[in-house]
């Protein structure tokens, strides 16, 4: 009895049902205590507030593909989910629901209030995302999803925060910081966006101290900072300046005097005067030059990025934009400002807010980076763990070997506070694993914690080893630490994967990941980046609910070239929902002609070798092409190149197996007839086609797991298979079924059988018009082969009558002609076709042929389309004129045939 699959493929009622048995069954937890080889990846924590997008969907695909299949190598693997708590995110979101329903700020309420305001969101709508991710298919271990601000990982933020204190490494200083005046909070360097704006530059004059005569002229970009100078740097081999150096100027509008300094690294001498203004307040470069040179630190601005008491009383209150037009204004009228040129400059914006970024002095908690990266460069120098691609491993460096103190503190109340408590007494700051309540040094009681959070990426630098249960000794960071593979998107490699490699190292003395496989951006089909302002924000869930989650991934897999991004297309996710209908067209009809199969009988006999099968040439054809494509397919993910395994195995399903295989074994499993060599003969074509079907649903079953789990599951299968497909061995290729041999006839056939079909299309051959068929050969392999299988000609190509022969003449009157792979196949046209009605078609497409490439050349002729447009544009379409160029020649060489017929 066997088994029938309706009509159509409907992925709505296949996803939920088998996403719900791969859970209720287990199958997705990973047993610490098993003595299997670990595969691990811990999931880049999504922000609590999310809901899943193209990139999430991206992330998710990959390192389902990943899991799956080594899970079926069997592996014991993890792949352990959770989600950030995104501290100014969330905390921005949960106060605007409240400013919105209650008209009421965090502070009308209080930290408490607060807190407990957002603890209540985060349980309503904090698993929005991980529920999204069921629906891709996500094969993640539930059992152990870990959220940034759970208990055991607040404990474990702590420790760290403690163990770096107490070894130097986390200090806390008066320095310039990146502020948001919006988020009202510290950034570091990386939440800051530069975008080049146009803006201005203005050249002011400062009067030298004792010689008001002698003016040096500063060019800046900011002028409401002047305000808080507190010197003037100038090149010391400038002979301009030279001599200038280790006097002061008067500052402008104050009442100030600030000295001239030489200073070789702030000053470009060929930027604007040469003579820069130093603001160690509201500038980096400034800051560190005031450190060299002892300058004071003033500033001008408070929080709100208003103009402070530390300015004159003028500008006090005012916006920077009302103290630039204010300061300018002044200058000009005491005759101070020389002139103003148009300068393009980068401003920094907050990443969430998009509001202008100030520096600004404050008091906060800082990583010491320095001896953290050292040990980060010398792993990926020894080879301990890889980039993918390996072409990250210069950014990667560069930027370690640059980088800057850390600033850790945010100023919030939603995240992991900050361990450290100040005693009013006599001011000593107690940092502690628990909660003190006296002062480690003075005794008194009056002790008062920082107000300040952690930034997020610091708890999240933990990742790999605080989800496995650290600071304890847990079985699961014995077998799982370190992890296999992070993977990401190379947007983050320093927010995250830097500080997880520094992290890992230093309280883990072991790399945290072998690999770090970094993926590119999901863009649309115009290669632009998806938003909300520019409309062009493509829905995941919106393309899996249309064509299906196993379309949506195996697209993403396909187009997920390393190193490029991926131009996303609706129409791409429809090509791949009908790579899915032919896999269930196929497989319907697989199992509507399996009547009679025994499959322990023939997978025993399989699995002696193909001495023990009576096979045909399309049998050893097909079973040759499949251990090739499992080879091929288990190379390409070993090297995480997963758009080459993607496309690998779409080629031997949908060509190779669908179009080829599937068609020669119709005359084998139609027959009807009662002598044995036909019931053979229909035995061993039902064995090798249930076989290869199987097989190649575990080779595809990482990429497209619901389709291939239904299939799979209706599939004859021998007594003693696992309960899914997800949990029976990857297939794995038997060098014993590889038969070059097989491969060459059948390549031959095959292209004999596409010419005929070529001439057939190119004179609109009706289907069930037969036509007959003469194959020149010129040696005895061809036509060995060729002979013997002219039924599959007849068939396939929908021919009368075949001959193969060596030399002779060609057919006479009207015909045509086509090279197969060094053969030439001839097809007569007379009664055929009527030259009087196909001369004019050819004839109209031939003109429109034309139209085509004087188009094409046109614009290449353009001398501004190589420069301006994409490498790609310009290939494709080169590529697209040589094309239509040999259908114009093709169809002259038609028209000429059939003129002089």
């Amino acid at each position: 009895m066997t088994t029938q699959l309706p009509k159509t493929y409907a992925p709505g009622q296949v996803e939920a049902k088998w996403y719900r048995f791969w859970v209720e069954q287990g199958f997705f937890h990973a047993d610490a205590a098993h003595p299997k080889t670990p595969f691990s990846i811990v999931l880049p924590p999504p922000n609590v507030t999310g809901s899943l997008h193209m990139g999430h969907a991206l992330t998710l695909t990959i390192q389902d593909i990943l899991v799956r299949w080594r899970r079926m190598e069997a592996y014991n693997v993890l792949w352990l989910p959770g989600t950030d708590h995104a501290g100014i995110a969330t905390q921005i979101v949960v106060e605007r629901e409240i400013l919105r329903s209650e008209n009421k700020s965090r502070h009308d309420l209080g930290r408490e209030e607060f807190l407990r305001r957002v603890w209540q969101w985060k349980e309503k709508h904090g698993g929005r995302i991980s529920e999204q991710s069921r629906a891709l298919g996500a094969s993640l271990d539930w059992e152990r999803e870990r959220f940034t601000m759970d208990p055991a990982y607040s404990r474990a933020v702590r420790e760290a925060f403690v163990r770096l204190y107490e070894e130097g490494l986390i200090y806390r200083a008066r320095r310039l910081i990146n502020w948001c005046p919006r988020c009202y909070t510290a950034l570091s360097d990386l939440e800051v966006e530069h975008q080049d704006e146009q803006g201005s530059l203005w050249y002011i004059a400062y009067p030298v101290a004792g010689d008001p005569s002698t003016r040096l002229v500063v060019a800046t970009t900011r002028p409401e900072t002047m305000l808080g100078d507190t010197g003037v740097a100038v090149h010391p081999d400038d002979e301009r300046y030279r001599h200038l150096i280790g006097k002061k100027v008067a500052l402008p509008l104050t009442d100030r005097e600030i000295p001239i300094v030489g200073d070789p690294i702030l000053v470009d001498r060929e930027f604007g005067t040469g003579a820069v203004k130093v603001t160690p307040g509201h500038d980096f470069n400034d800051f560190e030059a005031g450190l060299r040179h002892n300058l004071e630190q003033i500033s001008v601005l408070d929080l709100h990025a208003r103009i402070n008491e530390n300015a004159p009383a003028k500008y006090r209150g005012m916006t920077t934009d009302e103290a630039r037009q204010a300061v300018v204004a002044d200058l000009e009228a005491a005759g101070l400002l020389v002139k103003v040129e148009p300068h393009t400059l980068a401003v920094g914006r907050c990443q969430r807010c998009d509001t202008v970024v100030e520096p600004m002095l404050s008091l906060q908690w800082f990583v010491k980076t320095g001896p953290l990266a050292a040990p980060a460069i010398e792993m990926i120098e020894a080879g301990k763990t890889r980039f993918v691609p390996e072409s990250w491993t210069k950014t990667y460096m560069h930027w370690m070997r640059n980088i800057k103190d850390w600033c850790v503190s945010r100023q919030l109340w939603w995240g992991h506070r900050i361990p450290a408590w100040y005693c009013k007494d006599c001011g000593h700051i107690t940092v502690a694993r628990q909660d003190p309540s006296r002062c480690a040094k003075c005794g008194a009681g009056a002790l008062t914690q920082d107000e300040d959070v952690l930034d997020t990426w610091f708890s999240s630098a933990l990742w790999p080893f605080a989800t496995l249960g650290w600071p304890g000794d847990t079985r699961d960071l014995k077998t799982f630490y370190p992890t296999t593979v992070m993977e990401t998107g190379y947007d983050i490699i320093f927010f995250w994967v830097a500080r997880m490699m520094m992290m890992g190292l230093f309280f883990m003395k072991k790399v945290p990941f072998r690999v770090v496989f970094l993926h590119a951006m999901v863009v649309d089909e115009k290669g632009e980046k998806m938003s909300k302002v520019k409309g062009n924000v493509i829905d995941p869930l919106d393309l899996c609910n249309r064509y299906g989650a196993d379309a949506v991934r195996f697209t993403l897999a396909a187009m997920a070239a390393q190193g490029r991004n991926i131009k996303l297309a609706p129409a791409r996710v429809e090509g791949y929902r009908n790579f899915a209908n032919k896999i269930w067209n196929a497989s319907r009809f697989t199992l509507m002609n399996l009547a009679g199969y025994e499959c322990d009988r023939f997978v025993d006999a399989y699995r002696e070798g193909p001495e023990n099968l009576d096979l045909r040439l399309p049998d050893r054809w097909i079973l040759s092409r499949l251990q090739h494509s499992i080879k091929a397919v288990d190379d390409a993910l070993e090297d995480y190149k997963l758009n080459e395994a993607a496309q690998l195995i779409y080629r031997f399903i949908w060509t190779e197996l669908c179009d080829w295989y599937v068609e020669m074994a119709k005359s084998a499993l139609y027959a009807h007839g009662d002598d044995g060599e036909s019931a053979t003969r229909k035995r061993m074509t039902q064995g090798v086609l249930a076989t290869t079907l199987e097989t190649a649903m575990r080779l595809l079953h990482p990429i497209m797991p619901f389709l291939t789990e239904e299939v799979w599951q209706q599939l004859p299968r021998p007594a003693g298979s696992p309960a899914s497909i997800m949990i029976t061995a990857f297939a794995r290729a038997d060098q014993r079924y590889i038969d070059d041999d097989a491969e060459r006839a059948m390549e031959l056939l095959q292209r004999v059988i596409e010419a005929v079909r070529g001439i057939r299309a190119d004179y609109n051959v009706s289907p069930g018009q037969p036509v007959d068929v003469t194959i020149q050969v010129e040696d005895d392999f061809q036509k060995t082969i060729l002979s013997g299988y002219t039924a599959y000609v007849v068939e396939l190509a929908k021919a009368q009558k075949v001959t193969v022969r060596r030399g002779g003449a060609a057919p006479a009157g009207l015909h045509a002609s086509a090279l197969a792979a060094g053969v030439e196949v001839l097809v007569p046209l007379a009664g055929v076709i009527d030259p009087a009605v196909e001369l004019p078609r050819l004839e109209k497409e031939a003109r429109k042929s034309a139209l085509e490439v004087e188009a094409v050349q046109k614009r290449l002729s353009n001398p501004n389309f190589e420069v301006r447009a994409p490498a790609e544009v310009v290939t494709e379409t080169r590529e697209r004129l040589a094309d239509a160029q040999a259908r114009m020649a093709k169809l002259s060489a038609m028209i000429e045939r059939l003129k002089h017929a």
